[in-house]
């Protein structure tokens, strides 16, 4: 029996058919995707594939023309010959399909059911914004309701200076949505945070009513420290549970946080400091992270003194001990200005009054760098970014109460403070934060804690799965995984052999792909998967969240129709928005909408299929012009990783004497199998003949390894450097997992 839809209707059918050339055809109309369904045997795949003719095409001229079609999933197109799919827990993914479908049970649960339900919610959030937006907003505490205008904005440079307003005059507090009012819902006894040590065995929990006492306590401490509202607070700290608490208590006070990843060096900390003038910072003496200690404290302690020397001082550095990387008597202190958290924070009362703020007032900075320049310090406001991310976390990961969820990322990036932090206690969830290396002590890791704590909901960065790829089956096979029930992805486009990876052997095929296209500075979700609303294809973002209206444009700032490729823009602002970068509006209006007047610019590009779906082709400033030729370094990366002895590749630029930009390609090969001129030839006939011959690369460099950050983000500026030659210029390492990879790269090229 093979289920088609989530509408009950099924088919019986035997074995090999006595004559496969001759589909099987149904006449189908039960409020469906699809007007005819036509079964044909697949010899060579011993399955049935599905083949469907449309009863219409629909082309609108407005903002739906591109998500209107799913009514007639999975094409807006016409007929699709010969169309495979697979359906959810039915059979593995394999490249010969071009959708995965949600299984009837999944989808009859979803908190988006079908591909109409989405569509009468996202054409009323575009069309009525202010009421769609409001009905959201008033399931949160308001100490007083907003303005008549829900939303006040100017996206346009021509007619004035950018502006972005939501919810003004609406008087709330993050923190308490976050904490009071769960602990007030029956929620105080639920685990908020389930804590993984570096090492296994080294754990501990929090529920939210012990959350909300030790936030006030650190609240109590920053307010009796001369922290108020609108004051910054620098967090340089390690995946401990003080970090989510230190961004509460901040809230809490109507402080502004601003969290710096603890792998930043100390010139890069400095940075911040000095721009934004915090009143304390925060970290913590040393933390573990594998086998390797990193000694935090030395860290700040340098970047204050440079600080210091370009005139802004830090009275107060609050440190807590973790004792499980080193000991307080072998840490370097400064009395008078060096504070233990566990000598001074405990003494505080459990109780701390709310600083109530306008939903415009600043919540954090989070600042993003360059390779080259002043950090950009990108702000987010309370309102609107509370009602988002609560909101997107909701539906994009298809949340339920029970629930497990785990993030991978850290708190220093957007994804750790919209989704590890905010998004998930808005919604009163249990969430897993981890210390350590997701590989410690072996590739195993990641599925012990799964498997221990019972996780439903995973989200983690195709670097890791890629990663986790490489390392072989036997890591993830070895544990049950049968609580995990969604899958998501962040952080770069997913290439569709790693996607796979993930559904089929993370998943079991039976769990679907949150595929996740946002930024730091868009504060969620902007185009991502609704689990249970529609048919995934592997490696596509898909459609637009509610409220997101995304368009691709031509250079010439011209708007594209239908299957196209181009610059990724997004009309209208959505409740999420940054509203600035600190201190300098001037470079927040060039950077984002002067490059196309009208328009958000996300610097990413983008095509879009003839069925409407998205797929991201990674930023503009890594799309290659090879002989007139614009190739996304993505797409490039995405191909080679698909040969099944390659583990991971990155592709950049390269100067060419006659293309103009030459592709330069470093390939990390699976385990134990040896570089060889016969691999470099399939390597490079692979992009061949996924792309085609302007897109093979000139040059495959192997490389045991590539630089990445702690994040797992990696250095393609020094990878350019690298391939360059310009060994002279490759700047800070220090902020790299393992260093020495590059050492290893250069000494690679010079052999």
């Amino acid at each position: 029996m093979i289920p088609l839809s989530r509408n009950s209707v099924s088919v019986h059918l035997g074995g090999v058919p006595r004559d496969p050339l001759h589909p099987i055809t149904l006449d189908y109309s039960l409020n469906n995707p699809f007007s005819s369904l036509s079964l044909f045997w697949n010899c060579k795949r011993k399955k049935w594939k599905i083949s469907t003719t449309m009863a219409s095409n629909i082309r609108t001229n407005n903002y739906l023309r591109h998500v209107e079609s799913m009514k007639l999933m999975p094409s807006g197109a016409g007929h699709i010959s010969h169309l495979n799919a697979v359906i959810l827990g039915d059979s593995l993914a394999t490249e010969e399909d071009d959708f995965v479908l949600p299984s009837e049970d999944f989808a009859s649960q979803a908190n988006v059911q079908s591909p109409e339900q989405y569509l009468k919610m996202y054409k009323r959030s575009i069309e009525d914004p202010a009421g769609f937006w409001s009905e959201i907003a008033e399931e949160f505490y308001w100490k007083q309701k907003w303005g008549h205008k829900v939303c006040d904005e100017n996206f346009d440079v021509r007619k004035g200076n950018i502006k972005i307003e939501w919810f003004k005059g609406g008087i709330t507090n993050i923190c308490y949505n976050c904490l009071d009012r769960n602990v007030e819902a029956g929620l105080g006894d639920k685990v908020a945070i389930y804590w993984e040590g570096n090492e296994p065995g080294l754990d501990g929990t929090l529920t939210y009513t012990q959350l909300l006492h030790q936030v006030c306590q650190l609240a109590n401490y920053l307010k009796d420290n001369g922290v108020k509202k609108g004051d910054a607070v620098i967090i340089y700290l390690p995946m401990l549970m003080e970090l989510p608490i230190a961004m509460l208590a901040c809230a809490r006070i109507g402080a502004v946080h601003s969290v710096v990843f603890a792998g930043f060096s100390a010139e890069a900390l400095a940075q911040r400091i000095i721009d934004c003038k915090p009143k304390v910072v925060i970290t913590c003496n040393a933390v573990k992270r594998g086998p390797k200690v990193l000694y935090l404290k030395d860290i700040v302690d340098v970047a204050i003194k440079d600080s210091a020397q370009n005139g802004v001082s830090i009275d107060k550095c609050l440190v807590y001990e973790n004792s499980w990387a080193t000991k307080r008597e072998d840490t370097k202190w400064e009395d008078g200005r060096d504070v233990w958290w566990q000598d001074v924070v405990p003494q505080y009362p459990t109780s701390c009054p709310v600083e109530w703020v306008d939903a415009e007032d600043p919540l954090f900075l989070l600042y993003t760098s360059g390779s080259t320049g002043k950090p950009k310090g990108v702000l987010h406001t309370t309102g609107g970014y509370m009602v988002y991310t609560a909101t997107t976390f909701k539906y994009a990961f298809d949340y339920k109460q029970s629930d497990i969820y785990w993030c991978t990322a850290d708190c220093g990036w957007i994804t750790g403070h919209s989704y590890v932090t905010y998004g998930p206690m808005l919604n009163g969830a249990s969430v897993i934060v981890y210390e350590g290396a997701p590989n410690y002590p072996d590739s195993g890791r990641c599925w012990d804690i799964v498997d221990k704590y019972k996780v439903t909901i995973f989200y983690t960065a195709p670097t890791l799965v890629r990663s986790l790829m490489r390392d072989g089956d036997e890591f993830v096979t070895r544990h049950s995984r049968k609580s995990l029930r969604v899958l998501g992805s962040v952080g770069e486009p997913i290439n569709p052999s790693a996607w796979r990876w993930f559904y089929n052997v993370i998943g079991d095929s039976r769990c679907p792909i949150s595929d996740t296209w946002w930024q730091t500075e868009t504060g969620g979700f902007m185009i991502t998967p609704l689990p249970g609303a529609w048919p995934q294809k592997p490696g596509s973002a898909t459609f637009p969240f509610f409220g997101v209206q995304p368009v691709i444009v031509d250079e010439n700032g011209v708007e594209i129709e239908g299957e196209c490729s181009g610059y990724l823009c997004v009309k209208n602002s959505w409740p999420g928005a940054f509203r600035t970068l600190y201190g300098d509006h001037e470079r927040y209006e060039t950077t984002y909408f002067k490059p196309f007047a009208g328009y958000y610019f996300s610097g990413d590009g983008c095509s879009r299929d003839k069925d409407g779906y998205h797929w991201l082709t990674g930023r503009v400033d890594d799309v290659i012009n090879v002989s007139g030729h614009r190739i996304g370094t993505a797409e490039v990366e995405s191909a080679l990783v698909s040969h099944p002895k390659c583990a991971e590749a990155a592709v950049v630029g390269v100067e060419h004497a006659v293309k103009g930009q030459g592709i330069y390609a470093f390939v990390t090969v699976v385990d134990g199998v040896p570089y060889s001129e016969e691999l470099r030839k399939d390597l490079i006939l692979i992009v061949r003949k996924q792309i085609g011959a302007f897109a093979a690369p000139d040059k495959i460099h192997w490389a045991p390894g590539l630089p990445k950050t702690r994040s797992g983000k990696i250095m393609r500026r020094i990878l350019r450097k690298i391939a360059s030659r310009q060994l002279d210029e490759l700047g800070d390492t220090s902020t790299l997992a393992d260093p020495n990879v590059v050492n290893q790269l250069i000494e690679i090229a010079d052999s």
